[in-house]
């Protein structure tokens, strides 16, 4: 309390405002803004931004220290682009200054989309063709935790789930440094600085299908989760009609499509066979030497099986 306080003063000492003028533009009282000067108010967000506005600013600016001129100069430029340039802006940034390792990030695959999509069975497969290991996010991060999804979300809440399933990206990232194969779940989009983080580490590719597809290959595979819940196991589409879950779907992919095509590339699984599906996404990874060790090329039979999709 004593810092707002002080900032509330310095503010107003900055525009030149006597307490009266500032009790007058923001409709408080003389005796409020005292007390609050003095650390002794009992402040409201209300009164807060009602002070705020009056000094100009945001109620950001009265609760955060005030930033490096030079940072200042920076926001003010970023907060005039679009969505599309910010993440233009962000991926340019972090090449030059974060330090990525790019040259260990191509060789980390992770495959991101909705589920029904192929990211398991393709996943595990393009692992084998490059020798390396195929990881699925969610049992990381259940191994992160020491418990399973449903308790981790009881437990932690979804804010204690994100924390695991970024603890688990960084451990996944140092822990296959020459490479490994990596299938998130399809949220995983949603949470800005959870994605950052994965494109930082990963060469990611969003496997892409139609609604139709999503839906089929869900419910021939018995997987009756619905798609609006992240991680919900007690729910189904029985309790609602195939018409609302496909909504759903529909929805969901609206809502996500431009956070998808972030990813370095796009592969679409529609209409495609597994065989056909594996060949687009081996020409949109970058290439790897192939270790001896690497696993035998799938059989026939089980590359025209219908996608297979787990998570």
């Amino acid at each position: 309390m004593a810092e707002l306080g002080a900032r509330v003063r310095a503010w107003r000492a900055r525009r030149g405002m006597t307490r009266k003028q500032l009790a007058a533009d923001s409709g408080l009282s003389e005796r409020f803004l005292a007390d609050v000067e003095a650390g002794k108010g009992n402040v409201s967000i209300n009164s807060l931004e009602a002070a705020a506005r009056a000094l100009n600013i945001t109620i950001l600016e009265l609760l955060q220290d005030a930033p490096r001129p030079a940072l200042a100069r920076v926001h003010g430029l970023l907060a005039q682009l679009d969505d599309a340039q910010l993440d233009q802006a962000y991926t340019t940034l972090a090449a030059s200054f974060g330090g990525a390792d790019l040259e260990g990030r191509e060789k980390r695959i992770a495959l991101i989309g909705l589920r029904g999509a192929g990211k398991s069975t393709l996943g595990a497969q393009l692992a084998a063709q490059r020798g390396v290991s195929f990881v699925e996010l969610d049992r990381e991060i259940e191994r992160e935790a020491g418990t399973s999804m449903n308790e981790i979300l009881l437990l932690h809440g979804q804010a204690g789930y994100r924390r695991y399933e970024r603890r688990a990206l960084l451990r996944i990232a140092e822990d296959h440094a020459d490479g490994v194969v990596v299938t998130t779940g399809g949220s995983i989009v949603s949470e800005r600085e959870t994605f950052d983080l994965l494109q930082s580490r990963f060469y990611c590719v969003w496997l892409k299908a139609n609604p139709e597809e999503h839906m089929s290959r869900v419910v021939a595979q018995g997987d009756l989760r619905p798609f609006h819940s992240t991680r919900d196991e007690d729910d189904h589409f029985a309790h609602g009609s195939m018409g609302e879950a496909m909504e759903d779907i529909r929805r969901i992919l609206a809502s996500r499509e431009a956070l998808y095509a972030r990813a370095d590339a796009v592969v679409d699984t529609a209409a495609r066979s597994v065989k056909q599906s594996f060949k687009d996404l081996e020409r949109a990874v970058p290439p790897i030497a192939v270790r001896a060790q690497a696993a035998e090329t799938p059989r026939r039979s089980a590359a025209e099986r219908p996608l297979k999709e787990t998570r």
